[in-house]
């Protein structure tokens, strides 16, 4: 019986390097790689410049399994190209005449074709990852003999080797082509999180009633996330493989995430603050036992100026769990006074002159009116309650003049304004004697 599977895979890897332009003739410019034959017999092939690109074309439609029968064939020809430069460096070593030189541009020739093969490998070995493959052999093999290799007891050979690698296509040529890709996309990155970290912040101002703090993460958040894509692809210009630094970052996560849930829950109180905003910055709040002006904000704590100028650096998982207090909230306040004169003095001339401080002075609204009604009959006086209305900005100036006003006034008028009294009765216990 015809076991037609293994025949069909093997059709369909020839298929795919014949695409790829190294089973078949190529009018692009040839490099000449040695192909190895399941005979074992080893030709040249001719491999056009462009394969590399029509390689990935080739490998994608391919299965897992597919990929894997194509990855064990690129493997076995860098290999054998591997043996090639050994076979080079142990006859260089063991040569009969000490005065001729290594062969060191034969070396460099081979290295350069090796990088060729592994880079045709890493192709296989991608597209097989992204199946569902398990590369992790295959990649540890192509990193172990990959690389410059001279050596550098024969000086001349080291010289050469190293002049030709600098001068190669697959050498030098091409790491500086990779470094000044890697720079230009830093370059490209950090431009880009500029304006786009500029033009969200024009787009949040003209939402009407955003708040800066929003304003503030939505801002470092798109220049920070900028920065990190760039960076990713800064590196893949490296030809460094980002999928495991991804993958490591996501563990990474993970771990970090469960030693540090008390922070994760400060996150999403910040987050929450953002979606609410009970307060902005440079509002007047009471949270979290803290009073102050909202200095600042991230996404894990609150700064808060208290009254005295401290820095208080409250973390928004107490914020969130407690009473916000937003003093400056609305554009007008109501100040609560409240003033006691003696029951001997007269209540209607106290109401009067209560009425005219508070109507006189600039900063009361008139809309809406004051309050000023006698509330309290209390132990030691009769309470009046002073209740003006005032900008937000100006509440504190109202209470303290009108309280200046009101001790002047009252003295003026002869009103007392009594201390807390208490009446004690002695009675004289009769002595012993007298009983």
């Amino acid at each position: 019986m015809i076991c037609w599977q293994p025949l069909v895979r093997g059709l369909v890897v020839a298929s795919c390097l014949g695409a790829a332009g190294f089973l078949a003739p190529s009018h692009a410019e040839p490099v000449a790689v040695a192909a190895a034959e399941p005979a074992g017999e080893k030709k040249d092939v001719a491999e056009p410049v462009e394969s590399h690109d029509r390689l990935k074309l080739a490998v994608r439609p391919l299965t897992e399994a597919e990929l894997a029968d194509l990855a064990a064939v690129w493997r076995d020809r860098l290999k054998d190209k591997v043996r090639e430069i050994s076979a080079v460096r142990v006859g260089a070593e063991t040569g009969s005449d000490a005065a001729t030189p290594p062969p060191g541009s034969e070396l460099s020739r081979l290295q350069e074709e090796r990088t060729i093969l592994t880079d045709r490998l890493r192709v296989v070995l991608d597209e097989w990852e992204r199946k569902g493959g398990d590369p992790k052999e295959f990649r540890l093999y192509a990193s172990a003999v990959n690389g410059l290799e001279m050596d550098v007891t024969n000086v001349g050979t080291a010289l050469v080797v190293l002049k030709n690698w600098l001068l190669s296509l697959q050498g030098g040529i091409r790491w500086v082509g990779n470094i000044i890709r890697f720079l230009v996309i830093l370059f490209a990155s950090w431009m880009l999180s500029k304006f786009l970290s500029s033009l969200t912040g024009r787009g949040i101002a003209r939402i009407k009633g955003a708040s800066s703090l929003l304003r503030t993460f939505l801002v470092n958040f798109v220049r920070q996330a900028t920065l990190l894509v760039g960076l990713v692809i800064s590196l893949s210009a490296l030809e460094i493989n980002t999928s495991p630094l991804l993958a490591l970052i996501g563990g990474a996560a993970f771990v970090v995430g469960l030693a540090l849930q008390g922070t994760l829950a400060n996150f999403a109180q910040g987050l929450l603050i953002l979606a609410y905003r009970p307060f902005d910055v440079g509002d007047v709040i009471d949270a979290a036992g803290v009073s102050g002006i909202v200095d600042s904000m991230n996404m894990l704590s609150t700064t808060i100026r208290t009254f005295d100028n401290k820095l208080m650096i409250v973390p928004n998982g107490k914020i969130g769990g407690d009473t916000i207090t937003n003093a400056t909230a609305s554009a007008t306040r109501r100040v609560d006074l409240m003033f006691g004169v003696g029951y001997d003095d007269d209540i209607d001339a106290a109401q009067a002159l209560l009425e005219r401080i508070v109507g006189d002075h600039p900063l009361v609204l008139k809309d809406p009116e004051p309050v000023i009604k006698l509330n309290e009959l209390a132990d030691s006086s009769i309470n009046f309650v002073v209740r003006p209305w005032a900008k937000t900005g100006d509440y504190w100036t109202v209470y303290w003049d009108v309280t200046a006003a009101v001790k002047r006034e009252f003295d003026k008028a002869g009103i007392s304004i009594p201390y807390p009294q208490r009446d004690v009765h002695l009675h004289q216990a009769p002595s012993p004697g007298n009983a």
